[in-house]
């Protein structure tokens, strides 16, 4: 209800529960003359964009627009469009319709076109965070989707488009085309576009696969070849529907750039963006200089075939060719490479003391053999012990440290053995990173049982005993000694036990090992404790001493003995060595592993058990599997299962071919590379 109030000389006007005040007569004034410095403003620069319009015109123009402006406001139209420019037309008769309503366009262009566009980016810079945010959002659920799905996607429709290159290679070109072209390019242009476009489209079916694998030097050289064969389509035959087809493949492969992130030889060997402009430069600089020195020599095809004394030119044709395919063919060798992991800095192992303090398992100790690389945790509390060998990553026992932190460190391998294309084995694991090995997508494959004996219930009471008191009472009687060398005292007789670890490789026809044991080296062996047995004032066997700083456990790593000895050495040194454990608080001592130990081979079983259990019946010629189980079953002990995790199939058996290469210590092996370059 709209309601008009007198009070004194003002008026308001209400509203329902509003009320607005009327203007004073100066504010009144004041507000009909801006409004008529606004008209004489726009009419003004309606006067500007006619064309041969004079100032004297000016009042007229003035007139005419006020009038345009009341009849577009009377007639309701939206914008007055039509009835404003029809007013303006019927105002002005002298001036040219053609030019007076061009002016009226560009008019409607710049008062009300250009102040939208710019209210709009105001609008959009204002509220970018709220757009932002769902944008993104759209934007990262395509990315999602994308990564998923293109690389079996793009390797298809990649492939796709390298035949239909083949194929317009192999049709004639439209004539009407060829018509328009020839106006534009000369014919040896055209000629090399059609055979260059015939190249990249071979060179799409050969990258398809590296597609679908995932290689970033696939996904550079794929839209390399893309963007190239869009443009020779064009010009050897004006081909606009291949080059948009082409032109849409890059660009669907540019938006799924992200999946494509395994690292290739390509990218990282020699593709570096300085050698690849210093390659370009050397090969366009030659190149040009050939055309340059020869464009007096007019092109023909049969330039190529001439070979005489003076065919300067011909041969500068061939040594080009020659040149692109060498190039050519170095590239997609190196696109198929796996990358090789980035050379570690040498490490003994002293960098990793935090997490090996706090570890509750002696292999931890492996750390310090210098033959493997670490990833740390976060904290730096943890950390994983590996080795590449090959294109395997071969983790080293359960990660060493909290609990809490291995799946950090699982889950960082897993991702880095994946984009350098290689294959992860996490190798004698524990019931502890089983879950851990199933959630990484690895197959489960059981290595063996290990032997662990329960300290403060260990005693040689008992009839299961028998053997074993025998054999350490004899030892005693025939003169044997147990002694404990602080690490201290170790490099005195380091000599002692060099002679004895040399006799024992010698008689066992074996040469060290590497990465799941120690090796003898001094300043290795230095590290730790160990038990000696002496016989006649000689050392005759030694084994040096793991332990946790919490005695939690103890075990050993090196067990060397000579052939003359005391029946019964060894047994002696263990039994004797678990005692001055239990008696120091120790909880647990590791025997080690059974390997192939604790296998079923039933009828149902996978053919990995069934071979394994085979070969634990029967390889005593390879290895003494049985006779290994049996000698730690002597002390009794808890086993505990051991497991392999890596991938499915043909991966797991090379994986294992390249663990055996790894610990066998050969001269391929990379850990016995590591140790010799720690050494140096």
């Amino acid at each position: 209800m709209l309601i008009w109030k007198l009070r004194g000389e003002s008026r308001s006007v209400r509203l329902f529960r509003w009320s607005f005040p009327h203007p004073s007569p100066g504010q009144a004034i004041a507000q009909i003359a801006i409004a008529a410095l606004d008209l004489a403003a726009a009419s003004g620069a309606l006067l500007v964009l006619v064309p041969g319009a004079g100032l004297h015109q000016f009042p007229l123009f003035f007139l005419a627009y006020t009038v345009a402006i009341i009849a577009s406001l009377l007639s309701h139209v939206p914008g007055g469009v039509g009835v404003f420019e029809a007013v303006i037309l019927a105002a002005l008769p002298e001036i040219a319709p053609p030019s007076l309503l061009a002016a009226l366009i560009m008019y409607r262009i710049i008062y009300y076109l250009a102040p939208l566009m710019v209210a709009a980016a105001l609008l959009v810079v204002h509220e970018r965070r709220q757009i932002g945010r769902p944008v993104a959002a759209a934007m990262g659920a395509v990315q999602f989707v994308l990564h998923g799905i293109a690389p079996s996607l793009l390797a298809a429709i990649t492939f796709i488009g390298g035949v239909v290159l083949l194929i317009s290679g192999a049709l004639p070109a439209v004539p009407a085309r060829l018509h328009e072209l020839r106006a534009l390019l000369p014919l040896p242009f055209v000629e090399a576009s059609h055979i260059a476009a015939s190249l990249a489209g071979t060179g799409l079916l050969l990258i398809a696969p590296g597609l679908y694998r995932q290689l970033d030097g696939a996904f550079h050289l794929c839209r390399a070849l893309l963007l190239a064969g869009a443009a020779f389509s064009l010009a050897k035959g004006v081909d606009y529907e291949e080059a948009v087809i082409l032109l849409a493949i890059a660009a669907l492969l540019q938006l799924s750039r992200k999946a494509f992130y395994r690292r290739t030889a390509l990218t990282t060997a020699i593709a570096s963006p300085r050698a690849i402009i210093a390659i370009l430069l050397a090969v366009g600089l030659s190149t040009w200089i050939g055309f340059f020195s020869y464009k007096h020599v007019a092109y023909q095809s049969d330039l190529w075939w001439q070979f005489a004394w003076n065919g300067d030119a011909s041969r500068f044709l061939r040594a080009s060719f020659a040149v692109a395919v060498v190039l050519a063919a170095a590239a997609v060798l190196q696109l198929f490479q796996y990358v090789h992991p980035p050379a570690d800095r040498r490490s003994d192992g002293a960098d990793a003391a935090l997490a090996i303090s706090a570890s509750a398992r002696t292999e931890a100790m492996l750390a310090f053999t210098g033959d493997k690389r670490f990833l740390f945790s976060a904290t730096g509390q943890a950390l994983l012990m590996y080795q590449v060998q090959g294109q395997s990553w071969i983790v080293m026992g359960d990660p060493v440290g909290p609990q809490g932190e291995w799946p950090e460190l699982v889950w960082r391998i897993r991702e880095m053995a994946d984009a350098a294309q290689g294959r992860l084995m996490l190798y004698q694991i524990s019931m502890d990173c089983v879950p851990l090995a199933i959630d990484l997508g690895l197959q489960l494959v059981k290595y063996g049982e290990e032997a662990r004996v329960f300290l403060p219930d260990f005693a040689l009471d008992g009839p299961d005993m028998k053997g074993l008191r025998h054999a350490e009472r004899r030892a005693a009687r025939e003169g044997a000694e147990f002694a404990i060398l602080p690490a201290a005292e170790v490099p005195a007789a380091m000599a002692e036990l060099r002679a004895v670890s040399d006799a024992w490789l010698a008689e066992k026809g074996n040469m060290e090992k590497a990465f799941s044991v120690g090796r003898f080296d001094p300043a290795y062996l230095a590290r730790f404790d160990c038990a000696v047995v002496r016989h006649a004032g000689r050392i005759v066997a030694f084994a040096n001493i793991w332990a946790t700083s919490n005695r939690e456990e103890l075990s050993v790593d090196l067990m060397r003995h000579v052939a003359t000895m005391p029946y019964g050495t060894m047994d002696f040194l263990f039994v004797q060595l678990m005692k001055w454990g239990r008696d120091r608080g120790y909880r647990w001592f590791s025997l080690g592993l059974a390997p192939l130990a604790g296998i079923e081979a039933r009828r149902l079983a996978p053919m990995w058990a069934r071979a394994g259990t085979f070969l634990y019946r029967h390889g005593d010629a390879f290895y003494g599997f049985e006779g290994l189980r049996s000698y730690k079953d002597k002390f009794a002990p808890r086993w505990e299962p051991r497991y392999i995790a890596s991938a499915h199939g043909v991966g797991l058996a090379r994986a294992l071919i390249d663990l055996q290469t790894l610990v066998g210590g050969s001269s391929r092996s990379a850990a016995r590379r590591a140790s010799l370059a720690l050494v140096a």
